[in-house]
């Protein structure tokens, strides 16, 4: 079903895919955050209150970004960019001067995507993401373009949960001059994949992805999944999320609600380059 929305109101365009950049934006090293939140427990509808609050919490951390986990704003129904529910994020953006991606689906000339909408300090959408590989998605059409993101902090990508296992994918935010990639995810997998030790063994391996699209194209991923909650959910789904390095994983939270911090050293982009490239 989609909420009862005027007509799509005019936005500001997603910036076109920049050309790689030879050297940081700035000199500081920016904050990023991550909210593991736990889905519908304030609102049996939507996580709008719970959003807000962790918008508060990064920005007592000094981040200048949070990310939050896909399709984490509305239970079931279908938003538009002007949604009531985006607009209220946008404000409390605004209040804390921080950035914020969140993710759901939404409504754009008649066809449903799986979108990942990028709010600047000042309550603006700067830009959208619409998911390339759906996965079981009903209804969802694929989004097409690769974007990035010029912030007043780094050069950011953003892609949605099934698109980490396309390498591919990431290349192209690499030659884009990428140098923070976001993965607002809801990830999920088959119980036969694994004869026992499901949760262990399906964490290792997204820990596993993430360090390696960072290490293959040399610029920091981070993952952010929601707070499994019902004991019919563990048999699916897995509540990690990270923040690696080309070579480690700096911060990482699993199996519980909260927010975790890093503050990225872009220059190891530029080193890593330098000794890696071709």
């Amino acid at each position: 079903m989609t909420r009862n929305q005027p007509p799509l109101v005019s936005q500001h365009p997603p910036k076109k895919v920049f050309k790689q950049a030879s050297s940081v934006l700035l000199m500081k090293n920016p904050v990023i955050a991550l909210a593991q939140i736990t889905y519908f427990d304030v609102s049996k509808t939507d996580n709008v209150e719970k959003i807000k609050r962790y918008i508060r919490k990064a920005k007592k951390k000094n981040a200048d970004i949070v990310c939050f986990p896909e399709s984490c704003v509305h239970k079931s129904e279908v938003l538009y960019f002007n949604d009531k529910l985006i607009i209220e994020i946008r404000k409390e953006c605004r209040k804390n001067s921080i950035w914020c991606i969140i993710t759901e689906d939404i409504e754009i000339e008649g066809r449903r995507y799986n979108t990942a909408i990028l709010i600047d300090r000042e309550g603006k959408i700067k830009g959208n993401y619409k998911k390339i590989n759906p996965y079981g998605e009903e209804g969802v059409d694929a989004g097409s373009k690769v974007k990035v993101f010029k912030t007043d902090f780094a050069k950011i990508g953003i892609v949605i949960c099934w698109d980490l296992a396309f390498p591919k994918l990431f290349k192209k935010l690499k030659d884009a001059g990428t140098q923070i990639v976001f993965c607002p995810s809801q990830w999920q997998y088959e119980p036969a994949a694994h004869t026992e030790k499901h949760k262990e063994r399906e964490t290792k391996i997204l820990e596993s992805l993430i360090l390696a699209r960072a290490f293959e194209n040399r610029y920091f991923v981070a993952l952010c999944n929601p707070v499994v909650k019902s004991k019919r959910d563990e048999k699916y789904q897995v509540s990690y999320s990270a923040i690696a390095s080309p070579h480690k994983i700096i911060k990482k939270i699993s199996g519980r609600e909260g927010l975790i911090t890093a503050s990225i050293n872009l220059r190891e982009i530029e080193k890593c380059r330098k000794i890696y490239e071709d």
